[in-house]
Order: structure tokens, then sequence, then C-alpha cells
């Protein structure tokens, strides 16, 4: 539950949720990789030992952080924006948009000018502590991972903000 009543909450999924629930499903090389990109970490704050084989993840994992994982939303569409974690596969509409480019794109996505069928306000890709504003995207990742801030972006109406921290 959200702590603001009546403020809707549509979490997403991005390549890292995405390769932990491959591991989940028994696809080793998703494990190895998630690992790679700081899985022994999250593993430790669900308190999994070190050398758990992956198979064995899911119960110790608690049920409402897996139930909230398996129900993150792959995209999600409000006004003239489009949410999504990577990005766009310029030149197709979004219903045949590819869940691996929507968690994993970066090119052609980020150099394109191609106009979709609504801004794509998207991460992935860090930038350097400046949102990226373009006709076609905005991207919002600002580095945090890499010591840069945290950013939010405020879509109201025809108003943009940006929040930092």
């Amino acid at each position: 539950p959200f702590p603001v009543p009546g403020v809707r909450v549509v979490n997403l999924i991005g390549n890292h949720e995405d390769l932990l629930l491959g591991a989940l499903a028994g696809r080793r090389s998703e494990a190895e990789v998630w690992i790679a990109n700081g899985g022994h970490a999250t593993l430790a704050s669900w308190a999994v030992p070190p050398r758990t084989p992956p198979r064995k993840w899911e119960a110790l994992i608690p049920p409402p952080h897996l139930a909230f994982l398996r129900g993150l939303a792959v995209t999600h569409r409000a006004g003239g924006y489009v949410f999504v974690h990577a990005g766009l596969r310029p030149g197709l509409p979004l219903a045949r948009q590819a869940r691996q480019d929507l968690l994993w794109i970066r090119e052609p996505f980020l150099s394109s000018t191609a106009l979709h069928e609504a801004v794509a306000v998207h991460g992935h890709t860090p930038e350097d502590s400046q949102p990226v504003v373009k006709p076609n995207r905005i991207g919002l990742d600002t580095g945090a991972v890499l010591g840069g801030p945290l950013t939010c972006a405020v879509l109201e109406a025809d108003r943009l903000r940006f929040l930092q921290a």
C-alpha cells in the first residue's frame, strides 16, 4: 500500500528484476548475470546465504516480495506518455514492442529522433546527472547507482519538472 490515500502506483519491471525472475524459473545464465550485477547484495537483504544455489532462492525470498516482483508491469500509458524501463524500438507501434527491447534497449532508441505514439519516459541508461528531455523521450536515469542524484519527473498537464535527491 502506498502512504498517500487515493494515489495509484504502477511499479515497472526493469532488466534486473527480469533477470531474477528468469533465475527463479531455472535459467542458469540469467542467474549468473543477475549475480554479477548486484544480486548477492539483494540475496543478502533477504538473509539468503551466499552460496545458496538459485534453485533454492524462491523458498527463501519472502512471499510478498515474490508477489511484488511477479506483479510488475512492463509498461504504463498515461496521457501522452508511456513509461518503460529502457525504451522503445523506433518505428514499431507500442502494441508490437518486444519485452526484450522494453527492458534492455539502448540503441537505436537513444539516438533516434523518431516520434512514438507517446513520449517515452525511461531509465536504464545513466546520463550525466541531469535528465534528458527530447521531443520523443525523457531519460530519468541520472546515475544514482554511480553516485549521481536519484531523479523523478513531475508531469502535470503541459508542465514538466524534476525532483532530485
